[in-house]
């Protein structure tokens, strides 16, 4: 969820994590897109047309494909077949909805933005708003658009018979049987997820007894921009509920702008339908009360606003952007609309709120509070604690105002406010946690920040969040202590299932790890716990050991382990419960660092793309790689981070050995054989994902020589192609695990990281390099 700017980046290097923000500019998302930088061309098609038709193919609706272009759908049907893509798929409008982020980002180099926009079917405003509040979309794809030319069908009469014999010959090379045609259908999961328990299924669920409270995660697949606005497209299926639940959630977080579910006094057209989506959110709370969990609402508020607000209302200012929470108008404006959310919506659990963060919500969010002159005086401490008290006030008005007004049912209890120091310098948080109310509020802090952690002999701490490095740490500590002091409850922020060390699996099954994070959770003493951020929300067997040994705080974790585990596996538990004890003994090797989590191709693993010459363009966070080897590895020497990515992958595939050994020589039902497939999955997409990367590694050094290799040229052309015969075979399989098993690849709130055409894109990528390009180097 974090920027990814250099400062931050060396700032958090230096000093664990926090002092990075009062160097931060305001965010690129607030401003207009730029395109000052040219677009990447691909050699392995003949045209940007062509590029079109395959990388949209079964993602975007075939009259709108047409449309962006100038085609009819008969004409680029006719590309389709010619590259052997089949006949054009229906687009379901509910993958529309969950996919829009996929093909914004694979357009993000073909077309130009007036392109996108007809592609999207979007106007300017509807593209923005998703770039920018749309967990800051625009930042994971650099901050910039680059600059593409207009794409036209009728670029298809320039092209000469040679290029397009060319092409046929390197598909033939790459794809001598054909494209494959299986493919599970996008989204798949959402079915299986969404359809009632079985029998079987509900033999094997747990009884989840009182433990941390609350346990919060973000639904698997719920939309992340605007999810209260058009309620079809189901985020949370009451079957998928009643797994979570099973899986020991009590709670999901849910992201809003407070501008959009409750009037903005100064600009209500930005609020249009304000009342829609909080009626929707009433309807939200009772369902999923019956299941036995709540919602919170994230907090991030309020947003900053453009400079034509300012010239209209310029007493509002503050430091930037930000509007002066020191204010009075906007502290009533603040405390009001948390009061009207809580009336309207009473059965609601709670909000957190994230006082330091990216979006500048206040004068001293980012640390430069001195340049108002209203916050300079009150300083970082006094603006921070005001503002999630008016939070407070706002909660306590309008429950006292639902239980008064007798209109349904409320809450058991009065929603509780969780305050996140996510981002607070850690000499502001003495001075801010003894100012906050104590009443139903909680002090929440990421539990492994800080921890001090050597991997390949490079020592370095923990900055973001990691499952190879178990907590807690000093920080999650030192502000406990604090609050506990003062009377406050807290939460731990972990990841349990997955974490950006690898969120394109819906989690990573390094189960010893997590338990033995919650065991040193439990001797905290710590009330409850936020198990994800947006990724993280699949309900596996990681959430039902947090589960099991919160319940039962003298549990161990072994047998908390191997309950699951029989649970799950039945007569597969013990071979699980061995992979599962090797995932995590090899998972702590990971090449841990705030940069390399956000910036290599981590998630994205065999699909990104290799080139020819130095793209010139800056890994973004958790979205476009490129071959920027040096914001990858970050701290790690090149060899080093390869060799650390390498060793984990390899070891995973030798589990992944181990495990099927094991399995054929028991007598599995059919439901364990299913089983123990979709858990192999999962290692064994990690172990092609680090391979992949390590690969890259080696193929971007290895280009790089080359201008200087002299006697040394043939060893150099001789490994590159290794290199790539290497990540060819990664991505087939790849492609073969993908089409057979629709989790992988996809996040929340970034979608399908790939589909299987970025990865049959690879290997035209890597076959062209191999045939053309290191034949002529």
């Amino acid at each position: 969820m974090n920027f990814n700017r250099r400062q931050f980046i060396a700032a958090n290097a230096a000093l664990g994590g926090l002092l990075w923000l009062n160097q931060l500019p305001f965010p690129a998302a607030a401003r207009t897109i730029s395109t000052d930088k040219a677009a990447l061309q691909v050699s392995h098609f003949p045209n940007a047309l062509y590029a079109f038709v395959w990388r949209n193919w079964g993602l975007v609706p075939l009259d709108r494909m047409a449309n962006t272009v100038g085609a009819t759908p008969a004409q680029l049907q006719s590309i389709a077949s010619f590259m052997g893509l089949g006949d054009a798929l229906k687009v379901t409008a509910e993958q529309w909805e969950r996919s829009y982020l996929t093909v914004i980002r694979r357009n993000w180099h073909l077309l130009p933005k007036s392109q996108l926009q007809v592609l999207m079917g979007w106007d300017e405003a509807q593209l923005e708003f998703t770039l920018k509040e749309d967990d800051f979309f625009y930042i994971k794809l650099g901050s910039l658009k680059p600059a593409c030319p207009p794409v036209y069908y009728d670029q298809l009469s320039v092209l000469d018979e040679k290029t397009k014999i060319s092409f046929m010959q390197l598909l033939k090379a790459s794809f001598p049987e054909g494209l494959p045609t299986k493919q599970m259908p996008y989204f798949q999961f959402v079915n299986e997820l969404s359809a009632p328990f079985t029998d079987t299924e509900r033999k094997s669920t747990q009884s989840i007894q009182a433990g941390f409270n609350p346990r919060i995660a973000y639904p698997y697949f719920a939309l992340f921009g605007d999810p209260l606005l058009d309620p079809e497209i189901d985020s949370y299926p009451d079957a998928y509920l009643e797994r979570l639940a099973a899986s020991g959630v009590d709670s999901i977080w849910m992201h809003i702008v407070l501008s959009k579910l409750t009037p903005f006094p100064w600009d209500p057209s930005i609020s249009t339908h304000w009342e829609h989506r909080l009626t929707n959110l009433k309807a939200l709370t009772e369902r999923v009360r019956k299941h036995g969990i709540g919602i919170y609402l994230y907090l991030n508020e309020p947003r900053h606003q453009p400079e034509a607000f300012f010239e209209k209302y310029p007493d509002l200012r503050g430091q930037g952007t930000a509007l002066c929470t020191s204010h009075p108008a906007v502290q009533q404006y603040l405390e009001g609309s948390i009061a009207l959310i809580v009336e309207r919506a009473p059965q609601l659990a709670g909000f957190f709120s994230i006082t330091a963060s990216e979006n500048p919500t206040h004068c001293w969010s980012h640390g430069q509070g001195d340049k108002c002159p209203r916050c300079a005086l009150l300083g970082p401490e006094k603006v921070i604690s005001t503002l999630n008290n008016l939070y407070t006030k706002g909660i306590n008005r309008g429950y006292a105002s639902a239980v008064a007004s007798g209109k349904g049912d409320v809450a058991d209890g009065r929603p509780r406010l969780i305050i996140w120091d996510w981002g607070w310098r850690d000499d502001w948080a003495a001075g801010i946690i003894p100012e906050l109310t104590t009443d139903h509020t909680l002090l929440m802090s990421v539990s492994e920040w800080e921890l001090e952690i050597e991997r390949g002999g490079v020592r370095s701490k923990v900055g973001e969040y990691s499952i190879s490095a178990i907590g807690p740490g000093p920080r999650a500590r030192r502000h406990w202590e604090i609050a506990k002091r003062h009377g406050l409850k807290t939460m731990a922020k972990i990841q349990a299932n997955n974490s950006w060390e690898i969120g394109a699996v819906p989690y990573i099954p390094a189960v010893y790890n997590v338990a033995k994070h919650i065991d040193q959770l439990r001797k905290e003493g710590i009330a409850g716990i936020m198990l994800s951020w947006t990724l993280g929300g699949y309900p596996s067997p990681n959430l039902e050991v947090v589960s099991l040994m919160g319940s039962d705080r003298n549990l161990p974790a072994d047998d908390a382990i191997r309950t699951v585990a029989r649970r799950r596996f039945g007569s597969a538990a013990d071979a699980i419960v061995s992979a599962w004890r090797d995932v995590s003994t090899h998972f702590s090797k990971f090449p841990y660092h705030i940069s390399v989590v956000y910036n290599a191709p981590l998630q994205c693993g065999p699909a990104n793309l290799l080139w020819s010459e130095p793209t010139d363009y800056k890994a973004t966070m958790v979205g476009l790689p490129y071959d920027d080897v040096t914001s990858w590895r970050a701290i790690y020497p090149p060899s080093v981070f390869a060799g650390l990515l390498r060793e984990i992958g390899e070891a995973f595939a030798e589990i992944i050995r181990r495990l099927d050994d094991d399995c054929t020589k028991l007598n599995l039902t059919q439901t364990e054989q299913k089983a123990v497939r979709l858990e192999r999955n999962i290692i064994e997409t990690i172990s092609i994902h680090y391979q992949s990367i390590a690969n890259q590694v080696d193929f971007i050094t290895l280009r790089d020589q080359l201008p200087a290799a002299e006697s040394d040229r043939a060893r150099v052309k001789r490994a590159l192609s290794e290199v790539l015969s290497r990540e060819i075979r990664l991505a087939r399989r790849m492609a073969a695990l993908q089409t057979s098993d629709s989790r992988l690849g996809y996040e929340a709130s970034n979608q399908y990281f790939y589909t299987s055409a970025d990865l049959y894109e690879k290997v035209l990528n890597c076959t062209e390099l191999l045939n053309k390009w290191v034949a002529k180097v």
